[in-house]
């Protein structure tokens, strides 16, 4: 590893919401600056303008912020290599176009988009091997290449529009080590001219992403895998400028694969599967709604613990890592080749481990805000007992009231296949006896209540299974809950005795 101080850098688009492969990017760039003492820097890039979505960025930073990844330089935030937003530093990227031009290494190309149609078009018909702009097709098209100099000077100075290419070298092999992927050889012919700096005055992501990585020092770039076919490109920039001294190192990530593994994950597959891809709800400008782990009720921890093991492997059987655990452990020579395949159940698993690492006491504090916004208040020693017959049976907060309904809301039907099952005649005089045995006692606690039920039914003879579950039906309106004296406990006599009144009144015996 190199000796200089680690310096990386998340860098995404605003064009949008933060997909959770990006949420992955940006949470190996921050393990591996915690992991080796470095620096965590974002860096918006909105060189773009004409995908430029508002409310992006600071979507991009509160899901940062909701991960717990907080960055040490970047918008909002400073430090000494601002600023971090790209379109804030357009003036900058121009001369860096034009130094290149001067020493050789790009161009000013003036072709219209009629004449680059035109351009594609031939070389389809040929059946040429290569169809891009490049060091065989550029001294045909209208540039400073191909155009004498006072004429380039004449449409410099007539303003007429331009881009700057990069000017790739004819025939070299390109070699290059990645981090993740090791050697990576390219040969320039099958690489085209890039536009570095656009004709609207704008930098190319190509431009500016190393410029600015440059110019802020970034050790390592840690990027995912659509990139890998840039790379070339950027050692060659990183040449061009004579800054290969201090040219970053490389590692690009392999991609967040379907749950089936066929294919990238993308928001329709979230859609159509019913999972979000996103860390946080987003709205779009067109209204639509998109679902985040947040709002699904993901603990952060949780969704974290999930992205870190997907394409990463700790080399121990450990799963459960907090995030200062991961930065002590994670290692970029340890991050897979191969896609990782996003697992909808394992992402639920790590949710539960989650959910039971909290206190009984935090869990209530969390379902008492579930129930609040149902407009349901309860002591918080009742709630106490709830989470605790109830947690082993959870996966997120909001389980808790499909697993609980029953003890604050009385069943407004019954479950037609434990009627059929178990409510045979004589089943209401029965339950009307049980009612008869709780009215009659004084205490009302679980234990108090089960001993003399129990001996009545002993006692006449009757089927403990049918009457039990019965007694459940009536409580609950399905065969569903903890211990069924830890309810009665719970919602107290007068309800116990009310709910097995409707009971009676309400199931006809078949």
């Amino acid at each position: 590893m190199s000796e200089r101080r680690v310096r990386v850098r998340f860098a995404p688009s605003p064009t949008g919401p933060l997909h959770m492969g990006g949420v992955r990017t940006a949470l190996f760039n921050y393990l591996f600056a915690k992991k080796n003492g470095g620096d965590f820097l974002l860096r918006i890039e909105d060189t773009d303008q004409t995908r430029y979505v508002p409310g992006a960025e600071q979507y991009i930073i509160e899901s940062l912020e909701w991960c717990g990844m907080q960055f040490d330089e970047g918008p909002g935030r400073g430090g000494e290599c601002g600023p971090y937003r790209q379109s804030d530093r357009k003036p900058m990227y121009r001369q860096y176009a034009i130094e290149l031009v001067a020493t050789g290494n790009a161009y000013y190309a003036f072709d219209t988009p009629e004449e680059l149609e035109a351009m594609r078009d031939r070389l389809k018909a040929e059946n040429a091997s290569v169809q891009q702009y490049n060091a065989t097709t550029r001294g045909q098209m209208q540039n400073s290449f191909s155009l004498p100099a006072d004429v380039v000077a004449s449409k410099l100075a007539a303003g007429e529009p331009y881009v700057i290419r990069f000017a790739m070298p004819l025939a070299e092999t390109v070699e290059m080590t990645d981090i993740v992927r090791g050697r990576v050889v390219v040969n320039t012919r099958e690489l085209d001219d890039k536009v570095l700096f656009k004709s609207d005055g704008m930098p190319t992501y190509h431009l500016a992403n190393v410029v600015d990585d440059h110019l802020m020092s970034i050790s390592h770039v840690i990027r995912g895998e659509e990139w890998l076919p840039s790379m070339p490109l950027h050692v060659l920039l990183y040449r061009a400028f004579g800054w290969e001294a201090t040219m970053p190192e490389f590692a690009h990530l392999a991609l967040l694969l379907k749950p089936d593994g066929k294919g990238k994950l993308s928001k329709r597959d979230g859609d159509q599967l019913g999972f979000p891809v996103f860390p946080l709800q987003w709205t779009a400008p067109s209204g639509e709604v998109s679902k985040g782990y947040r709002e699904e009720g993901y603990f952060k921890e949780a969704f974290i613990n999930m992205i870190s093991l997907l394409g990463w492997n700790p080399g121990t059987e450990q799963e459960i890592f907090s995030l200062e655990e991961l930065g002590q452990a994670f290692d970029l020579t340890r991050v897979s080749k191969s896609g990782a395949r996003f697992d909808l159940e394992k992402a639920k698993w790590f949710n539960q481990q989650y959910l039971r690492m909290q206190t009984d006491a935090q869990l209530a504090e969390l379902f008492a805000s579930d129930l609040l916004a149902r407009g349901i208040e309860r002591p918080m020693e009742v709630l106490l007992e709830i989470v605790k017959l109830t947690k082993e049976r959870v996966t997120f907060v909001k389980d808790f009231w499909d697993q609980a309904s029953f003890f604050f809301e009385a069943p407004v039907s019954y479950d037609e296949k434990v009627i059929k099952k178990r409510w045979k005649p004589g089943t209401s005089a029965m339950l009307n006896e049980v009612a008869g045995v709780l009215a009659s006692l004084d205490a009302f606690d679980a234990h108090s209540a089960e001993e003399p039920v129990k001996a009545l039914i002993e006692a006449k003879g009757y089927n403990m299974g049918q009457v039990m579950n019965c007694l459940r039906l009536a409580l609950v309106g399905e065969s569903k809950g903890p211990h069924l004296f830890d309810i009665t406990a719970i919602i107290g006599k007068t309800e116990t005795l009310a709910r097995i009144a409707r009971a009676t009144a309400n199931i006809a015996e078949a």
